[in-house]
């Protein structure tokens, strides 16, 4: 019998946290949307933010402090975005 592919109908806003059952990578729940935004470290985090909820608006930015505690979780329907002390942007944004 062939493994039944997982499939992803619907993605709620954050939170809670939906992870599709069977997914726990970016791509796998990105339905078509980007997840992954490279180019925004260095960036101011409000710009940032507006930037990823345009392209992929199944998410919900979190802007958080380089440093701070966040949930170790994989949501499909969320991203956090560390920011410095300037409010710029220090990793790379990514659905998860």
């Amino acid at each position: 019998m062939a493994k039944e592919k997982c499939i992803i109908r619907e993605v709620p806003r954050y939170p809670p946290c939906f992870s599709g059952y069977c997914c726990q990578d970016p791509h796998c729940c990105s339905k078509g949307y980007k997840y992954s935004w490279p180019e925004l470290v260095g960036y101011n985090g409000d710009s940032a933010k507006a930037t990823i909820e345009k392209d992929n608006p199944l998410v919900t930015v979190y802007q958080i402090p380089e440093g701070a505690y966040r949930l170790t979780d994989f949501c499909c329907n969320r991203v956090y975005l560390w920011v410095d002390g300037n409010g710029n942007v220090t990793r790379v944004p990514t659905v998860g």
